[in-house]
């Protein structure tokens, strides 16, 4: 799809289409479609990271909270499955499913929202390094991180969508 066609769209095409670009909040997307028209694809992005920049810090946690838990079993964004299916979290063996399990859950208990990564650029290894290493942030430095993150995922997400 390219520029022209998306900043002609009425709004729920425009949101059917850019929607999944976030983790089950497609208004980011509505919200972007009210900025239109975008002069190219980072003009785009830098509007959605804007109005994700303009959220409280509770609506900030909320929309973390909409992300899955990295290897596990259940029901995630279209977008999501693919990504975990090519970093191989789609096929961890027992022993690295209960591994994800658990860090997924200390993560959660310590931040309380999941742990969030572009795993577009990460294999299984790399994942669980990370998790280790962010364990260790300080909840101000872990919330930056996973909008950073978050932030990656999304443009990952807008190149594959936008010519």
């Amino acid at each position: 799809m390219n520029l022209t066609q998306l900043n002609n769209m009425e709004r729920d095409k425009f949101v059917a289409v850019l929607g999944g670009v976030f983790e089950n909040t497609p208004a980011i997307a509505g919200q972007a479609w009210e900025q239109r028209p975008f002069s190219d694809t980072e003009d785009l992005y830098q509007c959605m990271v804007k109005i994700i920049h303009q959220m409280t810090r509770d609506e900030q946690i909320l929309f973390m909270r909409s992300h899955p838990d990295l290897g596990s079993k259940v029901r995630m964004a279209e977008a999501s499955m693919k990504e975990q299916s090519g970093a191989g979290l789609d096929r961890l063996t027992l022993e690295e499913y209960q591994q994800f399990q658990k860090l997924n859950r200390l993560y959660q208990a310590r931040f309380g929202f999941p742990f969030i990564v572009a795993v577009k650029n990460h294999t299984k290894a790399s994942i669980l390094e990370a998790f280790q290493t962010r364990l260790a942030n300080s909840l101000e430095i872990e919330r930056s991180q996973a909008l950073t993150e978050i932030m990656k995922i999304v443009r990952f997400r807008l190149d594959e969508i936008v010519d």
